[in-house]
């Protein structure tokens, strides 16, 4: 629920930056869908008479056409009934908000569309129940923890090539066969040593760090958990790798607000000892570093532990990045033979630090390296599921086609999931004979740059 500015509040055009006000789960009138859809209404007549935002995710051409296509060609002609046509093609990628609107707070209309589509997710979860198939693909801890044990079987049975696996997990569970699932490790990112930091390296004795392994990490691709350990231990850094629970981004997405409060509250305590001992705390992907930066504060503002790991959260490239410039990296950086394509995630964007990983590797010599600002469309389960997938796809291509353009052998992205996503529609364009380029995390890419992967 949006909070009303006050009248001398300032308005477009001033110099004070964006801000968000705090998400009002715990009031009741949070979810009252008359409400919600009223604020609705109001938000989205400020965006038809905009229309700044058409070219990002699907949410706004709906919007747009649902108003154009009705009796009065005005917000007043569509249904109640068709708001969550938009809502379903929100990803919360947020770019609508960081990039384009320029009516968010301060501004007195104070806009903030994704987290009003979140609260109609909410609402519509209160009222209505939640999505059992997403909601039980977004248990990342459960279904890693029971994957891990039998990741031979679970990866047999979710590879694409298994036609008869994946049709019956389209037809029973609405799971598009042609989606590429994560692959399960029966060796877990927690389970990896903590390399002895360098004595040589320049950051020996001044810092501390622990990585919060991120369930993509931990139970999807744990090589991303090794290289960050690699990375650092050579930069002289002293170590450690935690992972007490899943950040919560899948419930933030299916507005069970209530959970991702719960395991923000877990995490937080978790982590609270290594902060207080001095060690910085480090995000693997970009949907958890937004998390723990950004949404958490927002959802539990009353929270000093939250607000302790907020400051003390940075990506790990940002991390990188900071080490390059106070102590410098350790030498022994060698090129990456044909290039590099980043993808810069729109959570990465959201996080307002800049291109960080693509500044990381600009400091490894003689590599060429470019950057590609596009949203992949993929957004957790929305890339997944047969009913949202063709959008992700519609949304992704024009990502891939910037990164065909390059003509690079390596591909990177600060969020997985979207670099598989990217890395699967480069492949469905590809003549005989060409091979896509090889993906994997930034951090991945300098650790092979040092020899370390």
């Amino acid at each position: 629920m949006t909070d009303t500015p006050s009248a001398n509040a300032p308005r477009e055009g001033s110099l004070e930056a964006p801000f968000r006000f705090p998400i009002d789960w715990r009031n009741p009138d949070f979810y009252d869908l008359s409400k919600v859809e009223a604020e609705m209404e109001r938000v989205f007549e400020i965006c038809h008479g905009c229309r700044r935002c058409f070219n990002l995710c699907d949410s706004f051409p709906r919007l747009f056409d649902l108003i154009d296509e009705g009796p009065t060609g005005e917000i007043d002609g569509v249904k109640k009934q068709d708001y969550g046509k938009v809502t379903e093609a929100c990803t919360l990628c947020d770019m609508c908000f960081m990039t384009k609107c320029p009516y968010v707070p301060p501004h007195e209309w104070a806009v903030d569309f994704p987290h009003l589509l979140l609260r109609h997710r909410a609402a519509k979860r209160k009222a209505e129940g939640g999505e059992w198939v997403r909601e039980q693909l977004g248990e990342t801890d459960r279904n890693g923890k029971l994957a891990a044990p039998v990741a031979g079987l679970a990866n047999w049975a979710s590879d694409r090539s298994n036609s008869f696996t994946r049709g019956l997990m389209e037809s029973t569970l609405g799971v598009d066969r042609e989606a590429l699932l994560p692959k399960y490790h029966s060796k877990k990112a927690t389970d990896l040593a903590s390399p002895a930091p360098d004595p040589a390296g320049p950051s020996f004795g001044k810092r501390k760090a622990v990585i919060y392994a991120t369930c993509f990490a931990e139970y999807n691709q744990p090589s991303t958990a090794a290289a960050a350990l690699a990375v650092l231990a050579r930069q002289g850094v002293e170590t450690k790798m935690v992972y007490p629970v899943c950040c919560g981004m899948p419930q933030l997405e299916a507005g069970d607000l209530s959970e991702v409060s719960d395991r923000a509250t877990k995490v937080s305590a978790a982590l609270a000892p290594y902060i207080a001992d001095g060690y910085d705390v480090l995000a693997l992907t970009a949907s958890c570093g937004l998390m723990m930066k950004f949404e958490w504060p927002l959802i539990l503002p009353e929270s000093e532990a939250v607000k302790t790991l907020s400051a003390a959260t940075r990506d790990i490239c940002e991390y990188v990045v900071q080490l390059s410039k106070a102590e410098g990296l350790a030498e022994g950086l060698s090129p990456i033979e044909g290039g590099v394509t980043i993808h810069h995630a729109c959570h990465a964007r959201a996080q307002n630090m800049g291109a960080k990983s693509a500044e990381m590797l600009r400091l490894i010599p003689g590599t060429k390296v470019d950057l590609v600002e596009r949203c992949s469309g993929h957004g957790g389960t929305f890339g997944v599921m047969k009913e949202t997938r063709p959008l992700a796809v519609k949304v992704g291509k024009p990502a891939a086609r910037q990164v065909a353009q390059k003509a690079d052998a390596n591909l990177c992205s600060d969020c997985p999931l979207a670099c598989k996503h990217l890395g699967q529609l480069l492949a469905a364009d590809l003549k005989e004979g060409e091979s896509p380029p090889r993906q994997s995390h930034p951090i991945e890419i300098l650790a092979r740059a040092y020899g370390l992967a």
